[in-house]
């Protein structure tokens, strides 16, 4: 957790900071589209790489997508904290029951 405490902790430092210098910063100024369009490519991306079968490229697209909803997360005022806690309370609940338990 703790790389991700810090990531979460730059995230937030950059924004409102120069998206000429920051690409975490010229994300934010885009706005949610835009970083939902990424979040979007990169889980195709680690897709591809998985039904690809070469593991370092899954591992690469992997970290690529997880830092791209970490942003989406920080835009939106959430971090890992929030996640952890959900992914805390479905642990030892059967996916079957906790899919059946949902709204949508």
């Amino acid at each position: 957790m703790d790389i991700l405490d810090k990531l979460s902790e730059v995230l937030e430092s950059r924004k409102g900071g120069d998206p000429e210098k920051s690409y975490v910063a010229a994300l934010f100024e885009q706005g949610l589209e835009a970083i939902s369009s990424k979040v979007e490519e990169e889980s195709a991306e680690t897709i591809a790489a998985a039904l690809s079968g070469d593991n370092d490229r899954l591992i690469y697209e992997t970290a690529d997508l997880w830092f791209h909803s970490m942003v989406m997360l920080s835009y939106q005022g959430l971090g890992p904290r929030q996640v952890m806690q959900e992914l805390s309370r479905r642990f030892g609940v059967s996916g079957l029951a906790e899919k059946a338990g949902r709204d949508d």
